[in-house]
C-alpha cells in the first residue's frame, strides 16, 4: 500500500508544477506534500530537509522578481517603472488567468510587466526609452519564471527519491 501513496504523492508533486504555467504556487505546493509526507512518513526524509525545499521555493519567488526589476533596471527603467512591472506581472496573470483556459496567466504576467513599466516610464522618458525600459521588464520576467520553474524541477526531482520506498 506504501507504494500506492508514494506514487500518488510522486505524481501530485510532478503535476504541481503545471501551476508554474496559470503563475500559481507551484513551488509551495510541492513543499507542502513533501512536508505532509514527512509527517506521514518520518523516516523516509528530515525535516531538514523539507527546510532545503522550501529554501529552494523561496530563493525561486526571490529570484523571480529580482530579475524583473533587474531586466527593467538594465534597460533604463526607473524606480516607479520597476515598481509598476512587478504589479502589471501581478495584474496581468491575474486577468490573462481566465483566457486559454488559464494557459493566460504567463502571457499575461508577460506583458503586464511590459505594460506596467512602460506607462510608469512614459513619465518624463521618450517612446522609444519608455519602452526600451519595458523590454527589460519583459525579458527580466521571463528569465525569473524559467529560474523558478526549473527549482521547482528541482524541487521534484530531489524529493522523489525520499518519498519512493
Amino acid at each position: 500500500m506504501e507504494y500506492v501513496w508514494a506514487g500518488l504523492v510522486i505524481f501530485l508533486l510532478v503535476a504541481s508544477q503545471a501551476l508554474q504555467i496559470f503563475s500559481g504556487p507551484a513551488n509551495w505546493v510541492a513543499v507542502v506534500l513533501i512536508a505532509i509526507w514527512k509527517w506521514l512518513s518520518p523516516e523516509s526524509m528530515t525535516w531538514a530537509f523539507v527546510a532545503v525545499m522550501a529554501g529552494i521555493a523561496l530563493t525561486g519567488e526571490i529570484m523571480e522578481f529580482l530579475l524583473q526589476s533587474w531586466g527593467a533596471k538594465k534597460y533604463g527603467a526607473g524606480r516607479l517603472g520597476n515598481i509598476a512591472g512587478i504589479i502589471g506581472a501581478i495584474v496581468g496573470a491575474i486577468l490573462g488567468a481566465p483566457l486559454l483556459f488559464g494557459l493566460g496567466a504567463l502571457p499575461g504576467a508577460l506583458a503586464g510587466a511590459y505594460l506596467g513599466c512602460l506607462v510608469a516610464e512614459l513619465r518624463g522618458k521618450s517612446f522609444a526609452e519608455a519602452r526600451h525600459a519595458a523590454k527589460g521588464a519583459f525579458w527580466g520576467k521571463a528569465f525569473g519564471f524559467t529560474l523558478k520553474t526549473t527549482l521547482g524541477a528541482i524541487i521534484v526531482v530531489m524529493s522523489i527519491p525520499k518519498i519512493w520506498p
